[in-house]
């Protein structure tokens, strides 16, 4: 029996946000409003940004690959979630493992692609005279081609990981999905390789992001102090902000989740932590840059008089 408890897993028991039956309604109807302002946010980024010539840049080749993320993303977490507040909080095995190999995949993917949207305002910035010369649309390519094959090399490290494990029945998972660390958990066999390749892996792709993204910035703003004008400056510094701040609000929850030991936050936390980069920031990242980019509500402004004539 034992065994066949460590082979014959088919299905897991999410735990959830909370066990609290008043709060399922409440979240269930936050949740979908988060989701389906997530889909038509990214989707009318995505829409805005082909059908307007004048976002026809690398910055926004970047940003239409951002929302798709944001899209394929949120779609990995949300109709889980809402189906675990309105039905059941059961998933199958390979349910569990699909969604913690996407989830990998574009949680990487986001990463990588906010280190190249950081290249491309260092070179705006920085050389703005070689710009249109370094960043040719083959190179635009190479730049969005590389965070979808360093997200899915990722993936496919920790999913082939998870599949030599065995897990013990009943399977139970402290979470609202089948995060990495939560499912190491539930394993009954030995999950030290695991842990290795967690440190391994997601360390090289954390901190190779970061570093890229940080140098990047530090000679954003070395040029930006260089500028006379303290109207020059606001203006320049108008340009990368929105990057900014969608890096802010992705790294920050991330890095509690995966980053920081776990004695320093509780598994709640953690959750709340999880809801926030899963749910809450794909449906910010088309707000931050059509509220705080010049262009796309100049772009904007122009689809709405074109409907209004």
């Amino acid at each position: 029996m034992a065994v066949n408890n460590y082979t014959m897993v088919t299905e897991f028991f999410l735990l959830g946000l909370t066990d609290r039956m008043e709060l399922q309604i409440p979240l269930f109807v936050i949740f979908l409003l988060i989701y389906l302002l997530t889909l038509a946010g990214n989707m009318g980024m995505i829409v805005l940004i082909r059908i307007s010539p004048q976002l026809h840049t690398p910055m926004y080749f970047f940003l239409i690959n951002l929302s798709v993320v944001d899209v394929c993303y949120s779609s990995i977490f949300a109709p889980r979630l809402l189906i675990s507040l309105a039905q059941s909080k059961t998933i199958s095995y390979t349910g569990c493992i699909t969604q913690h190999f996407f989830f990998v995949v574009f949680v990487s993917t986001e990463g990588f692609l906010l280190a190249a949207m950081a290249y491309d305002r260092y070179v705006a910035i920085c050389n703005p005279l070689l710009y249109t010369a370094l960043m040719t649309k083959r190179v635009c390519i190479h730049l969005v081609t590389g965070p979808y094959l360093g997200g899915l090399l990722n993936s496919l490290t920790h999913t082939s990981g998870l599949l030599r494990l065995s897990f013990c029945a009943p399977s139970i998972i402290n979470h609202f999905f089948c995060d990495t660390p939560a499912m190491l958990s539930a394993a009954c066999s030995d999950i030290q390789v695991n842990e290795l390749l967690l440190v391994i892996f997601s360390g090289v792709v954390a901190v190779s992001t970061f570093l890229i993204i940080l140098v990047s910035y530090l000679c954003i703003l070395s040029s930006i102090i260089k500028i006379r004008s303290s109207e020059g400056r606001y203006k320049t510094f108008r340009t990368c902000a929105s990057h900014l701040t969608v890096v802010t609000l992705f790294y920050g929850p991330v890095s509690l989740s995966h980053l920081l030991p776990t004695s320093m936050y509780s598994k709640d936390q953690e959750k709340i932590s999880a809801v926030f980069y899963t749910l809450v920031v794909p449906m910010l990242n088309p707000l931050i840059y059509s509220l705080r980019n010049k262009e796309v509500k100049d772009a904007l402004k122009r689809v709405f008089n074109c409907r209004n004539e």
